[in-house]
């Protein structure tokens, strides 16, 4: 057993630390393009994948989206030309449209500042800088100049926060509106002597509540006598110590502002996901609550669709009235209580490596009609070249190569029943395999001491960001190495003793830390916890160290289900019982949340939770956090827009495309020959994904008389397929 796996097993909370590094082989490199900027007080690597990651890149004024709220750096821009934290929240009705019926994009308009916090002291010379960088939290501070080291104000940015909160260190707070003041007046205490609240409404007509809540010990401090100066911006007295609190009233919604007093003087400071492995589907969201009345109150969170399906609403947990849109998530509900526990009901617990189904479970018998089509398509196949498509210059087309070999390998040995094809075919895998842990292939991985991660060593040499889809600035790693990590369980469930030789077992689990982190509850000296998955959203993110405007983006769902599905399998494989049960646990909860955001059609619930004019495309395309584009980086080819949601098609498939939905998307797109249109090996995702309506129909595409083989994908292989059909539909 590796070190890195008797460290994951062991009890303990946070302040177990996991120190192992990368195999020898693997170099290091500390001079990375992008360097950190503004990040303070942390000694453990960054994860470069979350939601505040525009806080430390480019200009660092791009938007960060906490949902409901989006908040952004005024940096002297904006009809206040402020230098303090802009917070922005739009409705549905402000939405931007693409063309077309259904419409081809949407987007919400950004650096709308409906509320600007700051402060006098804030000048031209403020520095913005972050500290405290977690899975769900950051602290955001301003200071007056480079020579300042205390902040002047911090705001603790939690996702879901019920409040946006200023933490002020002997300022004079100024607090403006982009959007303008119709009014904001002072409108008493909340409560007595310690939180008082001004009501402001925006030339847009919106309410806003602006608390003030002093929590210096000096006393006699005017929270009361704020007042608009002649530049329509509410000046607070100076030397204020204390928070101020802003949140948004929904229109028409009558019992909000009351909700809101009974909540306000706690904030989020940071927060934690964690989950039991006794109780199969449970996950917990607990946040460390701040403010002087922590004892007396419970926090106000945000719950985006998916959470109130699943939440547990018992005990100090109460769902509340209050709805504000969010960008690309729907509506989210405020929820009074300090944690919650969730639930997901359809766990894939006997996914295996075998064709499964939720009915079926897995399937590991054909009729002897199916296996010896297998068993002849696995011949032709295993006597290809595998070092050619498996060996290349780029990471993610190498993995993908591996993993095709890797099913086919499973295929042929377990239904195919060719124990002794599938070894000719397993030894050579090994060896391609061996190339990438030996780290001899064409572009070597190393590891980045500046952000802490394993990269492609291309990205130093190229000087282009997105060579090899941006791995070297973290984009798609969870893509990447989850091809790399599925393959490794397979080999090492077909051979045992492989896992004790050499460093495959380190190298693969360097892979899983990179993207996946450690267990909750745990910290890795080397790797942040949780690069890609965001336990908020309940999916991951692709993007990386690039500066964006509409915040991070995800384009694939179902490669995003994959490296679940690598946590779970290699865990199986190696005998991981906690890592099994946090893949399984994942893909539970992108089952639940894909058909919540992504997939509108078949029962989805999405056709209900994204925007009526959009949902005729099925599929969202890129959804980002603040626009969904029907379309892909590669190309607005249908085949490519719905097929990169469905590719690789591997056991877990059935988990995230029921056949309903796939029934309907292939009559809406692909039916009528429509999908012998397709470029390629789109033809082949796209027929495979069929057989999970019509198995009949993509039995008869794959074994027909000359089938042409560019119709597969080169992470496809014609052997997998027609045993991944044959299984399926019982043929």
């Amino acid at each position: 057993m590796s070190n890195f796996l008797r460290r994951r097993r062991a009890s303990g909370g946070p302040s177990q630390i996991i120190a192992v590094p990368p195999p020898p082989q693997i170099p290091h490199r500390y001079d990375h393009p992008v360097r950190r900027l503004g990040i303070t007080n942390t000694t453990f690597p960054i994860p470069t994948n979350k939601f505040y990651a525009n806080f430390f890149l480019g200009a660092q004024t791009d938007p960060s989206f906490t949902h409901p709220y989006s908040l952004v750096w005024a940096k002297g821009a904006g009809p206040e030309a402020g230098f303090g934290l802009a917070v922005c929240h739009t409705e549905e009705s402000q939405l931007v449209w693409g063309p077309g019926d259904p419409a081809k994009w949407f987007y919400n308009p950004i650096r709308v500042h409906s509320i600007v916090l700051s402060a006098r002291e804030l000048t031209p010379e403020t520095q913005l800088t972050t500290d405290s960088l977690g899975d769900m939290s950051v602290n955001v501070n301003l200071l007056p100049n480079k020579s300042t080291v205390t902040p002047t104000i911090t705001f603790p940015l939690v996702q879901g926060m019920g409040f946006v909160t200023a933490l002020y260190r002997d300022a004079t707070p100024q607090i403006s509106s982009g959007v303008g003041f119709e009014s904001a007046l002072y409108a008493g205490e909340v409560v007595s002597g310690q939180v008082y609240k001004y009501r402001a409404v925006l030339a847009d007509k919106t309410t806003w509540l602006i608390y003030i809540v002093p929590t210096g010990t000096q006393g006699g401090y005017r929270a009361d006598t704020f007042s608009l100066n002649i530049r329509n911006v509410l000046v607070g007295p100076s030397h204020f110590d204390g928070f101020v609190q802003v949140c948004k009233v929904p229109v028409g919604d009558t019992q909000a502002e009351a909700l809101y007093n009974a909540c306000v003087g706690v904030y989020a400071q940071s927060a934690e996901a964690g989950f039991d492995p006794a109780r199969d589907g449970v996950y917990t969201l607990t946040w460390l609550k701040q403010g002087p009345l922590t004892r007396k109150r419970s926090l106000l969170m945000f719950a985006l669709p998916h959470h109130v399906d699943t939440l547990f609403k018992a005990g100090d947990i109460s769902m509340t009235s209050i709805q504000l849109q969010t960008t690309t998530k729907g509506v989210a509900t405020a929820v009074r209580g300090d944690a919650w526990t969730l639930g997901e009901s359809s766990l894939p617990i006997d996914l295996s490596f075998a064709p499964w189904t939720p009915s079926q479970g897995s399937i590991m018998d054909v009729s002897e009609q199916a296996a010896a089509f297998i068993r002849g398509a696995a011949a032709r196949e295993l006597a290809q070249k595998m070092h050619a498509q498996t060996v290349l210059g780029s990471m993610y087309f190498s993995g993908k190569g591996l993993a095709k070999f890797a099913a086919l390998t499973y295929a042929v040995h377990v239904l195919g029943k060719d124990a002794s094809l599938a070894n000719m075919g397993l030894q050579e895998l090994k060896q391609c395999f061996a190339v990438f842990v030996e780290n001899r292939q064409p572009v070597p991985l190393v590891y980045d001491a500046v952000w802490g991660g394993v990269v492609s060593s291309a990205v130093y040499y190229s000087h282009d960001p997105l060579v090899d889809f941006g791995n070297g600035y973290y984009n798609d790693h969870h893509f990447h190495y989850s091809y790399f990590v599925y393959t490794a369980a397979v080999i090492g469930h077909l051979d045992p003793a492989w896992l004790s030789q050499g460093t495959n077992r380190a190298w693969v689990d360097m892979l899983l830390r990179d993207y996946a982190g450690s267990l909750v509850g745990q910290l890795d000296q080397h790797f942040p916890k949780s690069r890609s998955f965001d336990w908020y959203h309940g999916h991951s993110w692709a993007k990386g160290l690039f500066p964006s405007a509409d915040g991070k983006d995800q384009e694939s769902t179902s490669e995003d289900a994959l490296a679940s599905y690598a946590i779970k399998m290699w865990g199986s494989t190696i005998g991981d019982s906690m890592l099994e049960v946090q893949g399984t646990l994942m893909l539970a909860i992108q089952a639940n949340v894909f058909k919540t955001y992504f997939l509108y059609g078949g029962s989805t619930k999405g056709k209900d939770v994204q925007p009526q004019r959009f949902v005729g495309n099925m599929v969202g395309g890129i959804l980002f956090e603040n626009k969904i584009d029907h379309t892909t980086y590669f190309g607005a080819d249908p085949s490519f827009i719905h097929g990169i949601h469905m590719l690789p098609l591997l056991p877990y498939t059935p988990l995230i495309r029921s056949p309903a939905f796939v029934k309907e998307e292939w009559e809406a797109f692909f039916s009528n020959g429509r999908a012998e249109q397709a470029p390629g090996g789109w033809q082949g995702v796209l027929y495979a994904n069929l057989a999970l309506s019509d198995p009949q129909a993509s039995w008869k595409f794959f074994t027909r008389n000359g089938f042409n083989m560019q119709a597969l994908d080169g992470g496809a292989s014609l052997t997998w397929y027609c045993a991944w059909i044959a299984a399926i539909g019982k043929l």
